[in-house]
């Protein structure tokens, strides 16, 4: 079993790179974000959705599971949830990801899931790769809306209902980013504490109070007919929070009836405000690129833009140095 695991793997990483060469030289980079059917995915996977919805949704979720894990947590109840938002072409920083701090496995007696999220390309060969490579590792959920920047609000909302839906009565979860590097023992043993009673309709990471950017060349542009207010209720940086798995179904039923924005931290900062959750602020979460210390990631929970090859070297040098003292 093992070698045809690692076959797979192997054809797998061989898949990858001559698809992401071939594409890089006959295909242009493009974004998309309608709606638009592809007939290349047919994995088609049976569609779930809540009740007792007395309202009719501004805001329908009507994504069907093209790829889904409904067992994961079916054995064991997890701990933790892990959902990393991510993109096709990124095979490198999930793979990485599996290898360091996303390894379910890194914990004994704690039971951690590791998810990663994507909607569908718009290149067929893409879908397959990330086919091949959900057979292998059974860690990818994907819906039928185009991935893009400008859907990363249905991608976190897609994980919150997968929550909601396949692994309700876990503890707690956390949502971020492939480029991120989390300190799990951090995350796991001061924050989280195992021992402790779970909290209930808890979120926490890296709170920021701003308004809207009504300047069209930024990445964070807000129209104003979209988001009139001059400010916007606290978030957290989508580029990591952890929250009590009571809230995922909370925010996902809210989004039914709160208009949808592209700008996903922002928006799940308006589901929290609607159900009078606030979220707590916490600085070990780092939303910036921060020069590695050893000492100085000891202290902390997340740190942003970080390379596939820097998440290894940074993972073996505090696993070897635990006994090391700052």
């Amino acid at each position: 079993m093992a070698s045809k695991v690692s076959c797979l793997y192997v054809l797998t990483v061989v898949c990858w790179a001559s698809a992401l060469w071939y594409l890089s030289i006959t295909r242009p980079t493009s974004s998309y974000t309608g709606h638009r059917q592809l007939s290349s995915i047919t994995i088609a996977r049976k569609n779930v959705s809540f009740g007792n919805i007395r309202t009719r949704p501004i805001n329908p979720h009507s994504f069907e599971f093209l790829i889904n894990e409904p067992n994961k947590c079916e054995k064991n109840i997890p701990f933790l949830v892990i959902l990393i938002s991510t993109t096709h072409k990124e095979f490198d920083a999930r793979q990485a990801i599996r290898e360091t701090w996303g390894d379910e496995n890194n914990f004994k007696g704690i039971k951690i899931a590791t998810l990663f999220l994507l909607g569908k390309n718009a290149d067929p060969v893409l879908n397959q790769m990330v086919e091949q490579e959900s057979q292998i590792f059974h860690d990818i959920i994907v819906e039928d809306f185009i991935d893009s920047y400008h859907n990363l609000t249905l991608k976190t909302l897609m994980g919150m209902r997968w929550v909601a839906t396949f692994c309700s009565k876990a503890k707690y979860v956390m949502k971020t980013d492939s480029d991120i590097f989390v300190n799990m023992d951090n995350l796991i043993y001061k924050l989280l504490k195992p021992n402790t009673k779970p909290r209930r309709r808890y979120f926490t990471g890296y709170v920021i109070n701003g308004g809207p950017i009504r300047d069209v060349r930024s990445k964070w542009y807000m129209p104003r007919d979209l988001y009139p207010d001059s400010n916007y209720p606290p978030f957290c940086s989508g580029t990591g929070y952890i929250f009590s798995a009571d809230v995922a179904e909370l925010i996902y039923k809210t989004s039914l009836h709160t208009r949808l924005l592209h700008l996903e931290d922002v928006y799940v900062g308006l589901c929290l405000r609607k159900l009078g959750i606030h979220p707590f602020q916490n600085s070990g979460f780092n939303h910036w690129k921060m020069a590695y210390s050893l000492c100085r990631y000891r202290r902390v929970i997340t740190v942003h833009q970080i390379t596939p090859e820097e998440m290894h070297r940074i993972w073996n040098d505090m696993s070897s140095k635990k006994h090391l003292r700052c």
